[in-house]
């Protein structure tokens, strides 16, 4: 299929390469903006990502998708876009599952005994919401069981397209292989269009959530609330060590004192100055 615009036909298979100076230009202003490092080896990626912008935007070069995203109108209008082709979106139901076993059968049996009534839990870079919703069931399945501690859960995320999806919570009924058929049914509806293999997560565990939209970079973390409990897994990894100390210490101002802080098992805290003590690998607490 071709489309026809500014004076030239054009291809919808159209691919174009990115010059150094581009690169360089869009690589430094993307870690500013959001902290992720965009190394050379990463150019051939950020080209075949932004390619896509050039076909939707119908332009022949990177110089002219430049020009125009750091025009006003475009900082106004493709910024958004741009970042959520160039974020990486990668989560599972019940992905690294020992966080969820230690928040069910430690955290909350301490919320219990201090007659905790409800906990504020922030999944921060949630990406498409999985990690959100397994929250929601573990701490669901709790309460059936007499914890007696409500909750709700705040997923932020860069990206407003996985936002997006995380809000509308329908997703595709393979991703929920790994769940137990118990939690499954209880949980999950199934589309009514049985072509469609698509499972949706029930109206109540959608009533505990909210997402919005936070940049790491932003000077401070307008989240609304001071949080009981922060996942922040496999975020990290995308910045550099002083990038990561900055964000780590904003997460802390928004967790309470003894609240606990998860992180990725691929990540580290050491010699990072902040008011935290480990726990377990990857667990730690606010002191």
């Amino acid at each position: 299929m071709q489309i026809v615009s500014k004076g030239f036909e054009y291809d919808q298979n159209f691919r174009t390469t990115m010059s150094t100076a581009v690169f360089r230009k869009l690589s430094e202003f993307i870690n500013a903006y959001c902290g992720i490092k965009m190394p050379p080896e990463k150019k051939i990626l950020l080209e075949s990502r932004l390619n896509k912008r050039l076909r939707h935007l119908n332009m022949k070069s990177f110089d002219e998708y430049c020009n125009f995203l750091f025009s006003p109108t475009g900082k106004r209008q493709e910024l958004i876009h741009m970042i959520d082709v160039v974020t990486t979106n990668k989560t599972d139901f019940f992905r690294e599952a020992m966080h969820f076993d230690f928040m069910r059968d430690h955290i909350f049996t301490q919320f219990k005994e201090s007659k905790i009534s409800k906990a504020n839990i922030w999944s921060a870079g949630c990406s498409s919401g999985e990690e959100v919703y397994t929250i929601c069931m573990v701490l669901e399945e709790l309460r059936e069981f007499g914890s007696g501690v409500d909750y709700s859960v705040t997923g932020t995320d860069i990206c407003s397209q996985v936002l997006e999806k995380a809000a509308l919570a329908v997703y595709p009924e393979v991703r929920t292989m790994p769940i137990p058929l118990a939690i499954k049914r209880k949980y999950f509806l199934k589309s009514r269009n049985a072509t469609e293999k698509t499972v949706r997560i029930i109206p109540e565990l959608r009533g505990k959530t909210n997402f919005m939209r936070l940049n790491f970079m932003d000077e401070s973390f307008d989240v609304p609330n001071i949080f009981d409990i922060i996942f922040c897994r496999n975020v990290l990894i995308y910045f550099d060590n002083p990038t990561q100390e900055n964000v780590l210490k904003k997460l802390c101002s928004k967790l309470k004192v003894g609240g606990y802080l998860f992180i990725g098992h691929s990540e580290s805290l050491t010699n990072m100055n902040l008011p935290l003590i480990q726990v377990k690998p990857t667990i730690f607490r606010k002191i």
